[in-house]
């Protein structure tokens, strides 16, 4: 594979420079797209402005400051801020072709990673891949599979039914409690079981074994060593390990609760710092709070169930 500059491929130039704080919001307006490396580098949308053109869609923007080499396919007219490059394609790309020089571009972020180095002397001379060396798996992929997956389940509003009132349990009340099992790298064997480990991402899972499971799905894994208190839920039967605990719900969990109780029990992550573990006996008596309903006070879990359910990519959960 030759490697060419992107000033070979693209025409590259600084962006408009402009500045949000001067700028007037709008809803319905142009996208603003800044130095950052989250919602597609779009950090509001603004009145168009005239005697400025926005930029054309089907173009990238490269971050040279703050999140450096940031890097995304902009589907729509936008202007940028400062420190934001843009590249416009010198001949005809397609979609996924663009969304492959991007990586393509992120993929040299490690050379700005220290001292606050920026890109931007450099950012024209990046070395990327041919466009005949892209490889064919590119344009053969279906790049708007994902196309909808921040829509809610619902679109009820989350205050629409907000809880009146909150009551307070215990974890033993709520679940049955058990502790995961002990498993070493040189004993594990590769598959498909999920191995849910002390780790604050990936839902928990640090391999994928050969082992037969040792705790079900629908059931919720919490670390009480390592990353303390991160909890996940698990829909699939998996193997814990012995900084994990897990816990299986004495009532009927749907995946929306489940998520709802890991972001409550994750708000007792303070409690766990310096050293302090969250072992079995302090979970079954470490105390919640959660909605409540009727004249028992018991969990409202139609409440909890709902709210996730307005929530942006809810319409994914399964």
């Amino acid at each position: 594979m030759k490697l060419v500059k992107m000033s070979d491929l693209f025409t590259v130039s600084y962006g408009n420079k402009l500045d949000l704080n001067k700028m007037s919001k709008s809803k319905n307006g142009v996208a603003f797209v800044n130095r950052t490396g989250f919602n597609n580098g779009v950090v509001s949308f603004v009145k168009e402005i005239e005697g400025i053109a926005p930029y054309p869609a089907k173009t990238l923007t490269i971050a040279l400051g703050g999140s450096v080499l940031s890097t995304f396919l902009q589907i729509n007219p936008y202007y940028t801020g400062q420190n934001v490059a843009v590249a416009i394609p010198k001949i005809p790309m397609s979609e996924a072709a663009l969304l492959y020089y991007a990586t393509a571009v992120k993929a040299n972020r490690f050379r700005f990673s220290t001292c606050g180095r920026e890109a931007n002397r450099t950012f024209r001379s990046l070395l990327v891949p041919r466009l005949k060396d892209i490889p064919a798996w590119v344009d053969g992929s279906d790049h708007t599979m994902f196309d909808g997956a921040n829509a809610p389940f619902t679109a009820a509003s989350k205050t629409s039914d907000a809880p009146k009132k909150y009551g307070l349990f215990t974890l033993s009340q709520l679940f049955e409690i058990k502790k995961g099992r002990r498993l070493t790298k040189a004993n594990m064997t590769v598959g498909v079981t999920p191995f849910i480990g002390a780790i604050d991402s990936s839902n928990g899972v640090t391999a994928r074994i050969g082992q037969s499971p040792i705790h079900k799905g629908n059931t919720i894994s919490v670390s009480y060593n390592g990353s303390v208190a991160e909890a996940f839920f698990q829909p699939y039967d998996y193997w814990a390990s012995d900084d994990v605990n897990v816990l299986y719900p004495r009532f009927e969990m749907t995946a929306q609760m489940a998520l709802y109780l890991c972001a409550v029990i994750r708000q007792e992550k303070y409690r766990y710092n310096y050293g302090r573990k969250w072992h079995l006996d302090r979970m079954r008596e470490s105390v919640i709070r959660l909605p409540v309903c009727g004249r028992l006070n018991e969990p409202d879990w139609q409440y909890m169930d709902n709210y996730i359910k307005t929530l942006p990519y809810s319409s994914q959960i399964s």
